[in-house]
């Protein structure tokens, strides 16, 4: 029976279930095993390194994690930035930015794969600092917010001029000098930091903050805003290229001056602002005019205005004088009516004598028919007709009768109709406080307070909130409780 059984395989050769083997040191490791293995391999060989590399598929995760790769020409890792060190970085990252990550590599044993933990990253040079600006400014512009439509005309004569810029440089107290030079006004002062971490959030936070206050606050709110620092390199002045100062800029409701750096630095927050100035000092001059040559120009028109009144005084006397000369003599424009006059006053006794005459003549004529006896002849013939009218009273009466129970039917008709005769049969006036009648629901829920008027006087109330209940039949009730009676 022994012969008829396969030959055991030899020991080194594949076997069906794994066994241990004399001699054998490698046990097996399971997968989380071996993949702590190797994360603890590289970490502690790569604890630190530097990567220069594009950024590519760049996201920003809802919890503030960020997530990137590094590629070259050749090859690609796969990154992460914490939320803590994503907060602190100098810029935001973006597709296709040259860039020098600094951090540890480490695994991510859900994928077996290896990624760079990033601690801080930096632009890989002047390059690629100027390429991330270029993208910027095409997409800021892209929107709209370099537009020249955009750009509004700066006050002629601001009375509070708002800066942004920090409180212990040079520049405020350029901006100050000028202004007192030129033309003094009330100056607010937002100190901010104007490069290093945090800086552009606490610049957009005061340009914000400057639009925000109200015309007639405890603070004024100013005529004209002034964003400035003193020169430096680009790295000094990328506050002002950041996307949030700009934006914050082109949102202002107030005009707005942009003088960072010197006369060649340019950033876009200059594109931004309503007016570019070289320096801060120019800034100030574009902000206020010169007071003494506004004095000197009121002057002048001080000036203009006397010289204009007196020689429109001077043609107006002339003109008066040659008008003057064509006017008549006073006695010659009424020497024809006073000759009329003269004439009508010697004929008028004339006239007078005879209408006298003409009037007796006509009163001698007219008195021959005006006869006593006529006149008496009248008189009686008016009496004999009062005589024959007999006078009866009886239309009168019947009249006033009449009229009476008419004025009984009308006045029994008002005293049904009085707003106080139905209180007596257990109905209720409601009136608002004040004597205005109510005749709703929505009425007396409006008014609130609330005067009842019964029988015997009057009571006030208030209506509370809620609904009234339905009515429910109890028990007590009775089938033959009289029903509310017709007011009429």
């Amino acid at each position: 029976m022994n012969e008829l059984l396969p030959a055991e395989p030899p020991n080194d050769g594949p076997r069906l279930l794994a066994e241990e083997q004399p001699g054998d040191n490698a046990p097996a490791l399971s997968v989380s095993e071996l993949s702590g293995v190797l994360k603890r391999q590289v970490e502690e060989t790569f604890g630190h390194v530097r990567v220069r590399g594009e950024i590519s598929g760049f996201k920003r995760h809802g919890s503030g994690h960020c997530y990137l790769s590094l590629k070259d020409d050749r090859a690609c890792i796969d990154g992460v930035i914490w939320k803590g060190q994503a907060a602190a970085m100098r810029f935001r990252p973006e597709d296709g930015i040259e860039v020098i990550a600094t951090g540890k590599l480490t695994t991510y044993p859900g994928r077996s794969k290896y990624q760079i933990v990033i601690d801080r990253m930096e632009l890989a040079g002047q390059g690629a600092l100027m390429a991330l600006l270029d993208q910027r400014r095409r997409m800021l512009a892209a929107e709209g917010l370099f537009d020249e439509a955009r750009k509004r005309p700066l006050p002629f004569m601001p009375r509070i001029i708002g800066v942004v810029t920090s409180p212990t440089g040079a520049v405020i107290r350029d901006i100050l000098h000028r202004l007192a030079d030129r033309c003094p006004c009330h100056v607010l002062l937002w100190p901010v930091a104007v490069q290093g971490e945090g800086a552009a959030a606490q610049v957009a936070r005061a340009v914000r903050g400057f639009a925000a206050l109200p015309d007639r606050g405890a603070i004024p709110r100013p005529d004209l805003l002034i964003v400035g620092r003193g020169g430096g390199s680009i790295e000094d002045l990328w506050a002002f290229n950041e996307e949030e100062v700009v934006r914050a800029i082109a949102a202002s409701s107030i005009p707005t001056i942009s003088a960072v750096g010197h006369e060649t630095d340019t950033t876009l927050a200059d594109f931004a602002a309503d007016r570019r100035a070289p320096t801060p000092t120019a800034a100030a001059e574009m902000a206020v005019p010169v007071r003494a040559d506004l004095s000197h120009h009121v002057r002048e028109l001080g000036a203009r205005v006397e010289r204009l009144t007196r020689r429109y005084a001077d043609r107006a006397n002339e003109r008066y004088d040659a008008v003057a000369t064509r006017f008549p003599v006073l006695e010659s424009l009424f020497a024809g009516h006073q000759q009329r006059l003269d004439e009508i006053g010697g004929r008028l006794p004339r006239a007078l004598e005879r209408r006298i005459a003409v009037a007796r003549g006509d009163l001698a004529h007219a008195a021959g028919a005006l006869r006593p006896a006529l006149l008496f002849n009248k008189l009686d013939r008016a009496a004999d007709r009062l005589s024959a009218i007999r006078l009866s009273d009886t239309p009168i009466r019947l009249r006033m009768e009449q009229g009476g129970a008419t004025l009984d039917r009308l006045w029994r008709i008002a005293e049904q109709l009085h707003p106080d005769k139905p209180l007596a049969r257990g109905y209720v006036r409601v009136e608002k406080r004040g004597g205005v009648v109510l005749t709703s629901a929505a009425a007396a829920k409006a008014a609130a307070l609330l005067t009842l008027h019964f029988a015997d006087g009057a009571v006030d109330a208030r209506v509370e909130n809620g609904t009234r209940p339905a009515y429910a039949k109890t028990k007590d009730d009775d089938e033959t409780r009289p029903r509310q009676q017709d007011l009429f």
